[in-house]
């Protein structure tokens, strides 16, 4: 008697390829559309449109390169030149950045 090295798909795979192919027609998430950074947030993150959460990557990236987490409280931003141009104060919550992000971007 001979054994099947490949079985027949099971319910699931089917589904699988349905869904992925429902996917594909679709229109990408507010996340992922490409969004224009303003001048100022431009110098972080680059001119050119990104998505949203890689402006958000791109800035988090920049703080923690310069340092810019208050080492006594990680949840707060304190800004330098460049932040403060796009936060419009010295010092920000993490909670509030993406507020501040979003006045920035088109």
């Amino acid at each position: 008697m001979e054994w099947r090295t490949n079985p027949m798909p099971t319910k699931a795979t089917k589904t699988q390829g349905k869904a992925a192919a429902a996917d594909a027609g679709k229109k990408p998430n507010a996340l992922q559309k490409p969004v224009q950074p303003s001048k100022e947030l431009g110098l972080l993150v680059g001119n050119e449109p990104l998505p949203r959460s890689d402006v958000v990557s791109k800035v988090w990236d920049y703080i923690k390169k310069n340092q810019l987490q208050n080492p006594e409280n990680k949840r707060e931003i304190l800004a330098d030149d460049k932040l403060e141009a796009v936060f419009g104060k010295k010092k920000v919550t993490m909670f509030e950045m993406n507020k501040h992000l979003a006045r920035h971007l088109t």
